[in-house]
């Protein structure tokens, strides 16, 4: 199905895309696209192909990645913060019929920036034209049902832990996620939501599909602009954030002021500290709490409505979506959101098993009412003195005490317990607890089996290359060989 066309065709000539210095309707993006898609024919690329395009968020890449939509070619946004090496060994796996890049000066072999691919046919830019393309019967749902299970992108985990994996996405697989999530929190004319998230992440991505399908426009900053900076250019219904944006835009009273005025403020990405909730409770921000994985094309389950207290839930199972958790309460997911597989060696690899489920290797429950709580990473668990010891549920308590901002647990070997946690902590304010303050709250919070052994305190995080992810394995490391000389507490002191 051409979603752009069909996008024209259902909401014409209303916004698409938002910038500082211009806006798009919906006509506009599918000639713009429609010249893309011809072009890159023109170059050789084939229906079926991977493109891997290696840029920020930019209008560029936007229309780029429609465009690729548009002619059935597969997208592989990738990280453009990755390490030269890392980027070098992941398009070399790829194996991408070509490489587009934001800076030619950066180009490599086989590959063209977006400014040479979308003007060198003519002085005109594609990006100017703005002839209105007649629509075809590409628009008509019925008659692509095949098209609808061809990939149309390659979005890359985020390797919290090792390599990260090339997960490979259908068109169906993008249409019932943007689906169900707008179901839950509409998003349609007259709505505006800030394009926050790299368009490499699957959360950014996705918002493509979510415009497109309902007629919600989409805005871009500048690449050079900060969060609250765009707040302030736009007039916004909606915004993805991380714990990290929102503290920050909680902390300016300005900013805090225009999330408060909209409709819906998408928090995901990482267990958020509960002074941070308490905080988007009290400050009446429209707070919706989500679960989600690259896996399942973004979203599993997001709050039903703005949160108006503090609750240790991600939310509800969205449409389209099916979850359960296993005997050893690992969370188990499908449904039609799920990726098709695994890129490796040039094939899709499938990851079910034999009854259609994934395997998430997340540690939760869920409820009768599709209700899902994450406890932690399963890969993650170590064992203390013979009980499951899951790190996230110690940093969430770590995040309860006055002070904490941020923090996160590894263990390290203990002769007696086998291992103890021990905890990274990022603190804020005026407040700052000590090792005796911590320990005491923690033995209170958690118990004593579950409360670090020792503390270490952070300025800046660690993060995993070109990600606001906390690089866990290198504070594994470090705790191994001692942030400080580390003199553990014994559970029973």
């Amino acid at each position: 199905m051409d979603i752009i066309a069909r996008a024209a065709k259902l909401y014409g000539n209303a916004p698409a895309l938002r910038m500082s210095d211009r806006t798009l309707s919906f006509n506009e993006c599918n000639a713009i696209t429609e010249a893309i898609a011809s072009h890159l024919s023109s170059r050789g690329i084939r229906s079926g192909e991977i493109v891997a395009i290696v840029s920020p968020n930019t209008t560029e890449m936007i229309m780029l990645l429609l465009g690729l939509l548009k002619s059935g070619m597969i997208a592989a946004p990738l990280n453009y913060r990755f390490p030269e090496h890392l980027l070098g060994n992941t398009i070399n796996k790829l194996q991408p019929s070509l490489i587009v890049t934001s800076n030619s000066n950066k180009s490599r072999k086989g590959s063209i920036s977006i400014d040479e691919l979308l003007h060198d046919d003519s002085s005109d830019s594609a990006l100017h034209t703005a002839t209105t393309v007649q629509n075809s019967n590409k628009a008509d749902m019925a008659k692509n049902m095949e098209a609808m299970h061809q990939p149309v992108t390659i979005i890359h985990t985020s390797a919290s832990s090792g390599e990260a994996k090339a997960a490979v996405h259908s068109f169906a697989n993008h249409w019932h996620s943007a689906l169900g999530s707008n179901k839950n929190i509409p998003f349609g004319a007259g709505d505006c939501w800030l394009l926050s998230l790299p368009l490499y992440h699957v959360g950014g991505y996705s918002l493509l599909f979510r415009s497109l399908i309902s007629g919600g426009c989409l805005a871009l900053g500048k690449p050079e602009e900060s969060l609250a900076q765009s707040l302030h250019n736009f007039q916004l219904t909606h915004i993805s954030v991380v714990p990290t944006q929102l503290y920050r835009l909680l902390a300016d009273k300005e900013s805090a002021v225009l999330l408060r005025t909209m409709k819906a403020v998408l928090l995901g990405g990482s267990s958020a500290p509960k002074s941070l909730i308490e905080e988007a409770v009290r400050q009446h921000i429209p707070l919706y709490l989500s679960y989600g994985s690259t896996e399942m094309s973004s979203q599993i389950a997001t709050s039903p409505a703005p949160i108006q207290d503090i609750q240790e839930n991600s939310g509800k199972l969205l449409p389209w979506r099916e979850i359960m958790a296993s005997r050893d309460g690992e969370l188990l997911v499908k449904g039609s959101c799920l990726f098709q597989g695994y890129l490796r060696e040039g094939q899709i690899q499938p990851q079910t098993d034999n009854d259609g489920w994934f395997h998430t290797s997340d540690i939760g429950n869920v409820t009768d009412d599709g209700t899902v709580t994450v406890a932690g990473r399963r890969d993650n668990m170590f064992i203390s003195g013979g009980e499951n010891i899951h790190p996230e549920e110690i940093e969430k308590s770590l995040m309860m005490i006055d002070g904490v901002l941020e923090a996160l647990v590894v263990p390290v070997n203990d002769d007696e317990y086998g291992q103890r946690p021990v905890a990274f902590i990022k603190t804020i304010g005026e407040s700052k607890p000590d090792d005796i303050t911590l320990t005491t709250a923690m033995h209170s919070i958690a118990g004593k089996l579950k409360s670090p052994a020792h503390y270490c305190r952070v300025d800046e995080w660690a993060t995993l290359p070109g990600s606001q992810k906390i690089d866990r394995i290198f504070y594994k490391t470090l705790a191994f060989e001692g942030c400080s000389p580390l003199t553990l507490v014994p559970p029973d002191a």
